[in-house]
This record gives C-alpha cells, sequence and structure tokens, in this order.
C-alpha cells in the first residue's frame, strides 16, 4: 500500500478501500440517505480526461527524468488548475521549472486532445436518466470554464442535459477554496439548484443541515470525496483503480464506492429506477 497526503496532516491510514469496494458492490447493501438532488465532479468520473493529464504530465516531467506517480496525482485531483500544479511540483522542487513553465507547456499539449475526450461507462445512461425524472442535477469542477468548454463541446447530448449549471474553479463571481474544502458544492446547491444550504464560511441551522444531506456527490477523486463529505452530502465515490491501492489519512469516508457509474442502482438512493427504455451508453 501506498501513503499519500491530501490534507495538512501526516498520513495515518486507516481505510481499506478495496475491502470497501467488495462490501459496496454486494448483491443486498447497506441503506442509504434518500437523496433530491445530484451534483457531479467532471475529470474522471464523467469524461476520461484524468488518463490525458496523467499522459501529458509526465510528457514534461520525463525530460527532467520524473515522474508523478499516484501518490502524487491523488493530491491534485479535483483543484483548481494552479492549486493542482503547485501541490504538483513541490513533489520536484530540484527540476529548473517554473509553474507558468510548466502551465504552458501543459496547457498546449491537453488543448490538442480535449476535443477527443470521451464519456466514461454509465454517464449518458444516468445523466439523462436523472433529467427525464425531473430530479435537479449540476455540475461542480476544478476545471478551468475555457478548458470545460473544450472538453464537452462535442458531448452535448450529455452536457446539454444540465442547462449551464456548472461552476467552474475559475469563476470569479463565486469565491471559494478548492476541494478538499466543501465551498463547491455548497454554493452549486445554493446558487445552480435554489437548496436552502446555508452559505460557505457559515454554520448551517438545523433545517439547512437536513438539505444539504438531501444532496448526493458523485466523485473520482479523494479531494472530491472529502469535500463532498465536508459539505454534509452523501457521496458515492468511483475511483480510478490506482487510488485503491493508496493508504489515505483522512477522516471523511464514502457513503459508496462502486467500479463504474454503470453499477449505480438508482433506487439505492430513494431516486426512480432505471427502466428498459433506458438510454444505454
Amino acid at each position: 500500500m501506498r501513503s499519500v497526503v491530501i490534507g495538512p496532516c501526516s498520513p495515518t491510514p486507516y481505510l481499506s478501500f478495496r475491502t470497501d469496494i467488495h462490501d459496496d458492490m454486494a448483491e443486498n447493501p447497506k441503506p442509504f440517505q434518500k437523496v433530491e438532488y445530484v451534483l457531479f465532479d467532471m475529470d474522471g468520473l464523467m469524461i476520461d480526461s484524468e488518463k490525458i493529464y496523467t499522459d501529458v504530465t509526465n510528457e514534461i516531467l520525463g525530460k527532467y527524468g520524473k515522474e508523478m506517480t499516484w501518490d502524487i496525482k491523488a493530491g491534485c485531483m479535483g483543484k483548481p488548475e494552479r492549486q493542482a500544479a503547485e501541490h504538483l511540483l513541490s513533489f520536484f522542487p530540484d527540476i529548473d521549472l517554473t509553474l507558468e513553465d510548466y502551465l504552458i507547456q501543459r496547457n498546449r499539449l491537453q488543448d490538442e486532445l480535449w476535443p477527443t475526450v470521451p464519456l466514461l461507462p454509465g454517464v449518458s445512461k444516468l445523466v439523462h436518466h436523472l433529467k427525464f425524472h425531473n430530479i435537479p442535477i449540476a455540475i461542480a469542477t476544478g476545471s478551468r470554464r475555457r478548458n470545460y468548454e473544450m472538453k464537452t463541446a462535442h458531448l452535448q447530448a450529455v452536457f446539454g442535459c444540465f442547462e449551464g449549471k456548472v461552476i467552474c474553479g475559475d469563476d470569479v463571481h463565486y469565491k471559494f477554496k478548492g476541494k478538499p474544502a466543501p465551498d463547491i458544492f455548497i454554493i452549486a446547491a445554493k446558487e445552480l439548484l435554489s437548496r436552502d444550504v446555508g452559505s460557505v464560511g457559515e454554520s448551517p441551522t438545523e433545517k439547512q443541515t437536513e438539505e444539504r444531506s438531501k444532496g448526493l456527490v458523485f466523485e473520482d477523486g479523494l479531494p472530491g470525496m472529502q469535500a463532498g463529505k465536508r459539505a454534509g452530502m452523501s457521496v458515492v465515490w468511483v475511483p480510478d483503480h490506482n487510488l485503491l491501492d493508496v493508504d489515505y489519512s483522512g477522516e471523511e469516508k464514502a457513503d459508496q464506492i462502486l467500479r463504474t457509474l454503470e453499477d449505480f442502482v438508482p433506487e439505492h438512493w430513494g431516486l426512480p429506477p432505471y427502466s428498459m427504455g433506458d438510454k444505454q451508453d
């Protein structure tokens, strides 16, 4: 097992993700909190962009004989662009690469690939199902708005279902800390879905706490999973299999861990069940 530091504390592993995923895939899973609205991360959860991030980053680091391992990548996932880059480069203080130079190189290489990024399994079916049943949905991503547009322009059959209800990491009209802070999910619920969940930095009332508990967050990253739980919402974690071997130091634990969104069963969360006519991916 490998160790990764997601927050400022030292790693004190307590969570076996591989055990949890087998428990959550059992035929008779534990009952979950009934939910009324759903928030999605994007990169690595809805689209297969994390491979592009990894390949491009390692192409740049390879010039210096370095590599971004999953121990490092786990702490980058879900963070706004600059925060993620700062986290990455903090592991390589001996290379002659500034933050700005890294971002210029990375963005140039990524821009060529974003228009080809595919949806991940189960995404189209789930999004269309929630939309058909009028379940409020929104996207909360650390991706920059410019990159969001590039990644999704060719995938509007799915992303159009959100009707513009998207918060990106560089949206200046919303002031928030990046994941694992809960800010982006609280803001998405309040500003995009008009849920009475209170405000960032303020203690929620009993009613607002209850309203937060009605939200379901889909995430693939560890910081994002933490953010969803800190927001007082339920979290379905759909990690890359490499993350299952990372020792985790945080207190937060996902409510459910799945291999893919294809494994999600809506009625387990009090949502309408899939029907035979639901669109397949």
